[in-house]
């Protein structure tokens, strides 16, 4: 994908309707209403939405952010709650069908970008509210403790034997990184996108059974969301795809396994469209209080997620230029 060269992506990005609350979270903070929108108590009601399964990559970063909002006395009781389905695009009809809604915010990335193409949905991230984005991170070539490849040399030659025959495992849709890094591999390695045997999964935490159980012939995700499993051995790391080895992981990088790729994947959050500002102003001013925070700091680490915070219409521009790289990657392949 891509033209499957060398290349380092700054990977994209990523329902049932409900009645919008009517009240931003800005007006209901724990403090009382708030006329100005600009109160400095924390916020009150926010719930954070996951549009994958419990246990990914989406999941762990609401969850991990609502904690250090939680412990910063930024938000009180923030609640994440999971609506899987559809690679994503289930969760985001929701939230674009929560207009004015200021209590909502939704956890995203590359993967729902993709699959609002490859899903036909009709709502798009180009129709949120952009709030910020957070980390981004490399990917990570994994197989079980039981698969008979060793090193990632061991399964390029037996993918380039026979690609059909070695299934690759990923938690996201077509255009999502877990797809888009076997298929930038496979050129990478001259194997034919074409042919690559690729089985998707709503998320992570679908993935994490299928890897351990040796279902896969690998799976390409980020290593951050299973490090329990890597640390514990369950889980052989072949190689990572940042452009440095990612700490605390003892793989090289495909670099330095002399293939020329270098991938990474970030995420974000984004509101409802039609917010008032004054909600939007402070949900951005919440997250970058929480960026700066001695927590957050220690989450990045311990999670081996690198920070790539940008706000509102930054992040609105990024994720604009994505959206239509996205878009134009997949017309190509005729996913889109």
């Amino acid at each position: 994908m891509r033209g499957m060269s060398a290349l380092r992506v700054a990977a994209v990005a990523a329902g049932i309707a409900l009645m919008a609350s009517g009240c931003g979270a800005t007006g209901k903070t724990a403090a009382g209403p708030s006329t100005s929108g600009a109160s400095t108590a924390p916020l009150a009601g926010l719930r954070i939405m996951v549009p994958n399964t419990p246990g990914g990559g989406y999941d762990t970063t609401a969850r991990a952010a609502a904690k250090v909002l939680e412990d910063e006395k930024l938000a009180t009781n923030p609640e994440v709650f999971n609506l899987a389905g559809a690679g994503g695009t289930v969760g985001l009809a929701r939230i674009v069908n929560e207009k004015g809604n200021g209590d909502l915010a939704m956890l995203m990335g590359l993967g729902v970008v993709g699959a609002s193409y490859t899903n036909k949905s009709q709502s798009k991230l180009t129709d949120t509210t952009p709030l910020a984005r957070l980390i981004e991170e490399p990917g990570a070539i994994m197989v079980s403790k039981d698969s008979p490849y060793k090193t990632i040399d061991d399964l390029v030659t037996a993918w380039k034997k026979d690609p059909s025959k070695v299934s690759v495992g990923g938690g996201s849709s077509a255009g999502g990184p877990d797809h888009l890094l076997p298929m930038q591999l496979a050129g990478a390695v001259g194997i034919d996108a074409k042919k690559v045997n690729f089985v998707s999964y709503d998320g992570g935490g679908d993935l994490l059974p299928a890897i351990i159980g040796n279902k896969l012939g690998f799976a390409a995700s980020g290593a951050g969301e299973y490090i329990q499993q890597i640390k514990a051995g369950d889980i052989r790391v072949l190689a990572t795809s940042g452009e440095n080895r990612l700490e605390g992981v003892d793989a090289p990088t495909l670099k330095e396994s002399k293939i020329d790729l270098v991938f990474t994947n970030w995420r974000g959050i984004v509101a409802p469209p039609g917010i008032s500002d004054a909600d939007r102003d402070a949900l951005i001013a919440t997250l970058e209080k929480m960026h700066e925070s001695a927590s957050w700091k220690e989450t990045l680490k311990t999670r081996g997620w690198t920070d790539a915070f940008v706000t509102g219409d930054e992040f609105k521009s990024f994720l604009t230029d994505q959206d239509k790289r996205v878009a134009d990657v997949l017309t190509k392949l005729g996913l889109a």
